[in-house]
């Protein structure tokens, strides 16, 4: 059988390679300590599984509208309200199977073969694959902790080629946890702007950040940016497989069809959990457990600090730690193998995240529990020696 040459250049995810690798250790008695994936180790909140069960026994377990139950995208466009101050159209919101769903029409809807889309590396691994799965070019754009990881607007004018058409960031981003300034999404909306290209902010992780960090959506600088969201992160909400996109007014009726035809609907049962998931009940329950994560987060910075890893200063959202391994390893990918198999802690290389000096950097999530992020430093310690 002869396969699409775009699936030549699809790269694995290692983050779901040291999984896999993992879960086989555990099925063969071994204690792993997992710190490779993105997921809280939280479950959903009560109120949403029961929201879940009740949407069962009422029997919302059809098809709903492509874009969503009008009463969750209406929630949605109330949280822009809470949290931003911006009064947002509903019909804007298109409730997606995860957030990956509307990563890809959102990709669809802009980049035709050949195209260009500005990233920046290191970055979601995922991202460069939605584009090549287009025929189109990821262009990464190599970024430094001395400008938090981030794609500047000097940045992405410097790296702008005749094919590009438009620019993906993510503020926290995945994997440093770094925020976008407000001052540099206004400059990479006057940017797009001028270049009358399209800006995709990626915020999953907006909900998650620490230390007073102001971060800004780009609704608050702009209505014609494409956002992209989930209830997997900050919600807690990973399997039940719900995100959203927030559209200009010019691309609903594309987005509607597209929908329509590639995802019918998304889980029901999902949507109507999702509307206890944006209650001001389970607010306060998502709180706690963000305090939880800022307590974990410095406990795992200063210990891995100890230790010998360089992490230049504590991350300001998500739950990810990236960390320098100079002083440590030559080999950052080899490293996290040694480590899982010596140690049993689990992590993720630089080299699931881009090229530039991927392989001088890992991924660590702490997500898991004090207790077990106290057992991964003592193993870790140890592996170090």
């Amino acid at each position: 059988m002869e396969f699409a040459r775009r699936c030549n250049g699809i790269t694995s995810f290692k983050a779901m390679d040291i999984l896999a690798a993992a879960m086989e250790l555990q099925g063969q008695g071994r204690d792993i300590v997992r710190m490779e994936v993105g997921e809280p180790a939280f479950s959903a909140p009560q109120p949403v599984i029961e929201a879940a069960q009740k949407a069962m026994a009422a029997g919302h377990t059809k098809y709903t509208a492509a874009c969503g139950i009008p009463e969750l995208r209406q929630a949605v466009a109330a949280l822009y309200q809470r949290r931003y101050g911006v009064v947002l159209n509903p019909e804007r919101v298109v409730i997606t199977t995860g957030s990956s769903a509307a990563l890809g029409m959102v990709c669809e809807m802009l980049l035709n073969p050949g195209d260009g889309l500005l990233l920046s590396d290191p970055g979601y691994p995922c991202n460069p694959n939605f584009v090549r799965r287009l025929d189109a070019e990821p262009q990464l754009v190599p970024v430094e902790a001395a400008n938090n990881f981030q794609l500047t607007a000097d940045l992405a004018e410097h790296h702008w080629q005749a094919n590009t058409r438009g620019v993906m960031v993510a503020s926290p981003n995945n994997p440093t946890g770094e925020i976008i300034t407000r001052e540099n999404l206004v400059a990479l909306h006057k940017l797009t702007a001028e270049k009358q290209a399209a800006l995709v902010v990626d915020e999953i992780y907006h909900g998650l950040t620490y230390d007073a960090a102001d971060v800004a959506s780009i609704l608050e600088v702009t209505d014609d940016a494409f956002v992209i969201n989930s209830f997997s992160k900050y919600f807690g909400m990973t399997g039940w497989r719900l995100g959203w996109t927030v559209v200009p007014e010019a691309a609903m009726e594309r987005i509607n069809a597209m929908a329509q035809n590639f995802y019918i609907s998304s889980p029901a049962i999902s949507q109507y959990a999702a509307m206890a998931a944006l209650s001001p009940e389970v607010g306060e329950i998502l709180e706690e457990r963000r305090a939880e994560f800022h307590r974990r987060r410095d406990f795992l910075v200063n210990g891995l600090r100890h230790i010998g890893f360089g992490i230049e200063h504590s991350p300001a959202g998500a739950f990810y730690v990236y960390a320098n391994v100079e002083k440590l390893t030559d080999d950052g990918e080899a490293f996290c193998w040694r480590m899982l198999r010596e140690q049993g802690v689990a992590f993720t290389p630089g080299t699931d995240f881009g090229v530039h000096n991927a392989n001088k950097y890992v991924r660590f999530t702490y997500t898991s529990s004090m207790d077990r992020l106290e057992e991964a430093l003592e193993r870790l310690a140890k592996g170090c020696l």
